[in-house]
């Protein structure tokens, strides 16, 4: 293929230029597949048909791919990486690495006006505004946007607030003025130069300049004490109280660096992560982390750099310096590549940040991961089943009863397949006398499900009964009294050779062995089982349990809970030899109770 690829070429390669410049490939379509930079294009380009191996199986089908090349020549190196860069955002090639955030940021707009509004927008327009950020978070514009109307009362409204217009009274006052939220310049109680005042003021905080602001208001705090202006000067005190406060929960990182930008970059074979910080007095004011997916083994600096100039160029920035774990060219801009001090430190705290990015995001991939497993199992449920609805929400039952006396149940709940450990819940029988499973069962589900109702809470799509035929019909009459008969669908599943009944169908289903339904069913029944015997285990524990043995004189709740928990029935203890029962509690009890049953 290589050699076929170099005939076909073989003209167009032997008068490409050793200059800087940029190449083009085209597929059969006409359509630029891939956009490259090179620094010598004779040698770039040439090497794509000289290899013989490609470790990088997408490298090997893109130069299959192409069927026509163009070069455009350059003054230098870093005008290839601008023209390139141009062409991407473009062209979109399939087989050029993408930055995976197109999304539009928010920002705070001063409105270019007379009493000039200030507010959050995504659409910059050129009408002159004052625009500022852009910010990676919504919730920073809100945290922004808050400081402000707590700091400086200003006007929300879109009036036209000139001079003719105030001057003719042509407004009159609103809410937002009797509450204080703004001075009324509408009506002539505020002045333009204080409101301009305020004005600047903000557009300094939006700079990142707090400091400034809070030595400002220092100075005029202390001008008006001086001048006896007593309630003035308190304003202006809540005010730098204020900015003090949100000062106070800046990260502080440095205490040299004014305005710099800081990137680092992490690799993860398919993809490559870039977190950038911005450093403004000394303090971070912008966070934020992308990630490119790689196509063909590109170079880390290449992507970084890569990174950088998008980054910049989205979120505005203006910065002198950028700290970086590589070195790269970049107009009109220092790039610090730092091995110790406050830098160093500063690059390390980006590289934090992109691992946790990157574990945040294996987790949501697992977690989307297990969703996406528990849905396919539910599908195949549905239809091995034959279910109208996708079970979702799976509650399932199970009867038990500890020597025919003091009966419980248990249900248990699966959402999206998986234990809610959280819903379980287990019940004391209240109204069977003895041990009467169906009963027992018509009770909890009757319980269950008239409480779901009453509490408006959602039922489930499918019940599971831990039994047979007469359970599904006990817990039946159940639904059948609730009128949600036909809301739910329900199954009985019976242990012994696992057949799964239907109501009112006297012959069973039998699913594979091996299905993942059927253990689904199996995992439902077992946790239901399991969690019942938590409870009767808890139960004995309190010594809620009375027996026969109770009737013993000398033993006493430990022993009777030792003797049931290993011989399980007042039958199997009955007919245990002297020997047998000293092992378990020792001869003085052992005959007592040896005692007691012969002499019966």
């Amino acid at each position: 293929m290589n050699k076929k690829h170099k005939e076909k070429f073989k003209s167009i390669l032997s008068v490409l230029p050793d200059s800087p410049g940029v190449y083009q490939f085209f597929n059969s379509s006409d359509e630029i597949i891939y956009v490259g930079k090179a620094k010598n294009l004779k040698k770039r380009v040439s090497s794509y048909f000289t290899k013989d191996h490609y470790e990088n199986n997408k490298l090997k089908v893109l130069i299959s791919k192409i069927d026509r090349i163009e070069y455009i020549v350059v003054q230098t190196e870093s005008d290839a990486f601008l023209l390139e860069n141009n062409l991407i955002k473009k062209y979109h090639p399939r087989y050029n690495v993408m930055l995976k955030d197109d999304k539009t940021y928010p920002w705070i707009c001063v409105k270019n006006e007379q009493f000039p509004r200030v507010f959050y927008t995504r659409n910059v327009i050129n009408d002159g505004s004052s625009y500022f950020g852009p910010y990676t978070s919504v919730h920073m514009v809100k945290i922004m946007l808050d400081l402000i109307r707590r700091l400086y009362p200003l006007r929300n409204c879109n009036l036209n607030l000139s001079n003719e217009n105030i001057e003719k009274k042509k407004y009159k006052t609103c809410l937002e003025y009797h509450i204080g939220n703004c001075l009324a310049p509408c009506i002539g109680l505020q002045t333009e130069e204080n409101y301009n005042n305020s004005i600047d003021h903000i557009k300094k905080i939006l700079k990142g300049n707090i400091q400034e602001v809070i030595l400002y208001l220092n100075k005029l705090m202390k001008e008006y004490s001086a001048d006896f202006k007593f309630e003035e000067a308190q304003l202006v005190k809540e005010k730098h109280e204020i900015l003090e406060k949100y000062k106070s929960k800046s990260t502080i990182v440095s205490s040299s660096l004014n305005n710099v930008d800081i990137f680092n970059i992490l690799d993860d074979n398919n993809f490559a992560y870039v977190n950038f910080l911005k450093v403004v007095e000394g303090r971070i004011v912008q966070a934020h982390t992308v990630e490119l997916k790689k196509k063909l083994d590109e170079d880390l600096g290449d992507l970084l750099l890569m990174a950088v100039v998008e980054i910049r160029e989205r979120l505005s920035s203006t910065a002198k310096e950028i700290i970086a774990p590589i070195n790269f060219d970049l107009a009109k801009v220092v790039v610090t590549v730092p091995v110790r001090g406050e830098k160093k430190s500063l690059l390390e705290l980006s590289e934090r940040n992109l691992k946790y990015y990157r574990l945040e995001k294996q987790k949501k991939a697992e977690k989307k991961k297990e969703k996406h497993s528990g849905k396919r199992i539910l599908e195949v449920l549905k239809k091995g089943l034959n279910l109208s609805f996708l079970p979702e929400h799976i509650e399932c039952f199970d009867n038990s009863n500890i020597q025919g006396t003091n009966p419980v149940a248990a249900c248990v709940v699966f959402k999206n397949a998986k234990p809610s450990t959280k819903e379980y819940r287990h019940y004391n029988i209240k109204t069977v006398e003895g041990p009467d499973d169906y009963a027992s069962m018509e009770e909890v589900v009757y319980r269950r499900y008239k409480r779901l109702m009453d509490e408006n809470k959602s039922l489930p799509q499918l019940i599971v009964i831990d039994g047979g035929k007469g359970q599904l019909n006990a817990a039946l009459k159940s639904l059948e009294k609730l009128d949600i008969k036909d809301n739910v669908s329900i199954i009985g599943i019976a242990k012994r050779l696992e057949e799964i009944f239907y109501p009112n169908d006297p012959i069973p289903l039998y699913l594979d062995k091996n299905s993942e339904s059927l253990k689904l069913i199996q995992h439902l029944r077992n946790e239901a089982h399991r969690f019942g015997i938590k409870f009767h285990r808890n139960k004995r524990s309190g010594n809620f349990i009375k027996s026969e043995l109770d009737n013993i004189p000398g033993i006493g709740p430990k022993t009777i809970d030792t003797l049931l928990t290993k011989f399980k029935t007042i039958k199997k203890i009955r007919n245990l030899s002297l020997d047998e029962i000293s092992s378990e509690i020792g001869n003085t009890k052992a005959k007592l109770l040896f005692v007691y049953f012969n002499r019966l």
